[in-house]
């Protein structure tokens, strides 16, 4: 057989099996068998069902580490900025309380909404809007994300909102929302750059954002304490926007869009010579290395909502749950 006897052959049978394959995969669309990417293809990130189901697993594991102040209860049930938070909390409180929180009131989040977002690849992510019996009259507002579908969702982002600030989202005809990129340049700030310019914000002001309890309030309340005689208070933030960290939005039906997103903070209190710096409560003693003589270095994590405009125009924190995740003594 020549060369050029097994090229032509060679080409037949790649060209065969091509048309081999086209065929397979119009009798499977024809029958109604169709493999769907999901890295590539538009899919609600959960059912409805799916979601109800998350939140009540989350809530239950929640109350079960709570009670008997053990991380290990509810660490499946949750990840990055809200897992930081939670387990530090936990911690804290196994130290005072071996025998548990006698002080427990389970969770109840009742009167749920559920945004489910329409997107390709991963991680799949919906948030849970509920009515919970702690916080007063907040609304609690609930991330959840996964990263394959045999795995379990969990909580990554957790905040409080005033009742009637949640914006109204954008929606398909079947009630799917819209998923953000993290890039979006149509707003008034990227999702993406969210930690940056509001870590930015607390050291320098600005007008990025707008007025608020979490903005110019927050930053009035750090210039008072760095003044406070015999007690010098030095604060430094960062941001956080990488793996479990980084920012999710969903589009609003103005154009905007709701982004959650996390930062990370240090305050050091040094104390004036001759003095010591005060006592710590009993739960910063409990997440405290080292003993605390001239200055005591706090650390901690926080996970912010707020409303990003279309076009321009300050953005608004809506919510802000920061929690003590550890700390150092000298």
């Amino acid at each position: 057989m020549t060369r050029e006897r097994s090229r032509r052959r060679l080409r037949r049978r790649d060209r065969n099996a091509l048309i081999a394959a086209s065929l397979t995969a119009l009798s499977l669309t024809a029958s109604g068998c169709v493999v769907v990417h999901g890295e590539r293809v538009l899919l609600p990130a959960a059912t409805r069902a799916e979601a109800a189901k998350a939140l009540t697993a989350f809530t239950d594991a929640y109350n079960k580490a709570d009670k008997a102040y053990d991380s290990s209860l509810d660490a499946p049930y949750v990840t990055g900025a809200l897992s930081d938070i939670d387990s530090a909390r936990l911690k804290a409180g196994q130290v005072n309380s071996p025998s548990g929180n006698a002080n427990h009131t389970p969770l109840k989040l009742t009167d749920p909404t559920f945004t489910i977002p329409k997107k390709a690849g991963w991680p799949r992510w919906f948030v849970a809007d509920a009515k919970g019996n702690k916080g007063g009259d907040f609304r609690w507002l609930l991330v959840f994300t996964r990263n394959g579908l045999g795995e379990r969702w969990q909580v990554t982002y957790l905040t409080l909102v005033a009742p009637g600030a949640v914006p109204r989202f954008k929606t398909d005809k079947d009630g799917w929302a819209e998923a953000v990129p993290a890039n979006a340049a149509q707003l008034a700030v990227r999702p993406q750059e969210l930690s940056e310019k509001y870590t930015a914000y607390l050291k320098s002001g600005g007008t990025d954002f707008a007025d608020g309890r979490n903005t110019s309030d927050l930053r009035t309340l750090r210039e008072k304490a760095s003044k406070k005689p015999g007690l010098v208070r030095q604060f430094i933030d960062e941001p956080l926007t990488h793996g479990a960290y980084a920012p999710l939005a969903l589009r609003t039906t103005d154009g905007g869009a709701l982004v959650f997103f996390t930062t990370h903070h240090y305050e050091k209190q040094t104390a004036a010579a001759g003095t010591s710096v005060p006592v710590p409560n009993k739960d910063v003693q409990a997440l405290t290395k080292g003993e605390v003589k001239q200055s005591l270095t706090l650390e901690s994590i926080a996970n912010e909502v707020a409303l990003d405009p279309a076009g321009s125009g300050p953005v608004r924190v809506l919510g802000r749950v920061q929690g003590l995740t550890s700390a150092q003594g000298d």
